[in-house]
């Protein structure tokens, strides 16, 4: 269960990179790249945060 927290951010962050692919491949719109950037924001403090307390 360690394993899995200590690499929630790092899957955060990934699905906000995927988020980008998608706008990147497809049509163009805002929303995308909002969510990206929220769900990459959210993945580095995650990662941050999580990994100082369990270690």
């Amino acid at each position: 269960m360690n394993s899995f927290l200590k690499n929630l951010g790092l899957i955060i962050f990934l699905c906000g990179v995927i988020c980008l692919c998608i706008y990147y491949f497809s049509t163009p719109s805002n929303g995308l790249l909002v969510s990206s950037l929220a769900l990459e924001f959210v993945g580095i403090l995650t990662y941050i945060i999580i990994n100082k307390r369990i270690d």
